[in-house]
């Protein structure tokens, strides 16, 4: 059985910092690429980072130089270091795991972000 729990959202002010965590069992974190994703009502659920079995990362635009993507293989976790949020980042964040025939998600994180 394959599970994915994120935890680390909450409530801060624009300019803060939050770190999400995703702790996963039932498959290991280092086989395949794990990333997350973010969906608000007005939008489609959407890339943010992502992390390859060889650790290379990826962002895309609106968070890179902001967000950090990490994992740690003894814990079998990843981890999303968010700094300078925005209004904009304000979502339900998601993990997310797929190898080569599944794709797994985990239940969401809701960070939410005030002016």
């Amino acid at each position: 059985q394959v599970s994915l729990v994120e935890s680390g959202g909450g409530l801060v002010q624009a300019g803060g910092s939050l770190r999400l965590t995703c702790a996963v069992s039932g498959r290991s974190v280092t086989s395949y690429a794990m990333g997350w994703y973010r969906q608000t009502p007005e939008k489609q659920r959407e890339w943010v980072a992502s992390i390859a079995s060889g650790s290379a990362a990826r962002y895309t635009d609106s968070v890179r130089g902001r967000f950090t993507i990490s994992r740690d293989n003894a814990k079998n976790t990843i981890y999303l270091q968010m700094n300078n949020l925005n209004l904009e980042d304000a979502a339900l964040y998601y993990c997310r795991y797929s190898d080569s025939t599944s794709v797994y998600w985990g239940q969401g994180t809701q960070v939410t972000v005030s002016s």
